[in-house]
């Protein structure tokens, strides 16, 4: 991944040729499908491991998919919605399904939050201000699950709630009485921090996040 701190480039994604018949490999090998999909996410991921979101090209991803590039387009019409493409095949399975239960409610939810903000460290500044500016809104919003937007039902509420009502069992808080902005308050404090800074979430913001504002609210 390139280095955090580069200057985006205005670097514009090579526009589209016409498209080929063949999708094939350099043996000549007809792809088509799943099989064709995971080459191009593959060589797309690769891409942006080694040469970082602004310098990844389509005519780069294309290479090392053994494909063409009017093949990718066909998919993906723009370099960002193929970056994001790459990232729910490896980067968002790293996100923990699993319910945190540690034995106390600060822990649960620290290790609830950190759980997000792993993967996203793997993906580093320059993908992350590189998607915000090329994939801004609805789109980007409701791909990735990490800035996914508040809903009354959502996966997110329902871990939360399970985290809290295993707190409750233990006697730390009455769930009853924490409202439901307040349950997801820490899932909002996360995605502000994501898209405002626009960098990777610290154990340090974290923290904050937990210990002076959340904790305070659940327990008084």
């Amino acid at each position: 991944m390139s280095e955090m701190g580069k200057a985006q480039k205005d670097q514009e994604f090579s526009k589209p040729g016409k498209p080929d018949s063949a999708e094939s490999g350099n043996g000549g090998t007809r792809r088509r499908g799943q099989i064709l999909e995971d080459a191009i996410l593959e060589g797309a991921w690769q891409e942006l491991s080694e040469v970082g979101y602004n310098q990844l090209t389509m005519e780069g991803v294309a290479a090392r998919a053994k494909t063409n590039k009017a093949v990718i387009y066909r998919r993906y019409s723009t370099k960002a919605k193929l970056v994001v493409a790459a990232l729910h095949k490896f980067i968002i399975p790293l996100i923990p399904k699993e319910v945190p239960d540690t034995g106390n409610l600060r822990d649960d939810v620290f290790t609830f939050l950190q759980g997000f903000a792993k993967p996203l460290q793997l993906l580093g500044v320059e993908t992350i201000h590189g998607l915000l500016a090329d994939h801004i809104g609805k789109e980007l919003i409701t791909s990735l699950p990490m800035i996914r937007r508040r809903e009354p039902e959502s996966e997110l509420m329902k871990r939360m709630r399970t985290i809290l009502k295993n707190a409750e069992k233990r006697g730390e808080v009455k769930l009853e009485k924490i409202k439901p902005r307040i349950i997801l308050l820490p899932m909002d404090l996360f995605r502000y921090e994501m898209v405002i800074t626009q960098e990777p979430i610290t154990e340090e913001t974290l923290t904050e996040i937990v210990d002076d504002i959340f904790m305070p609210l659940v327990r008084r």
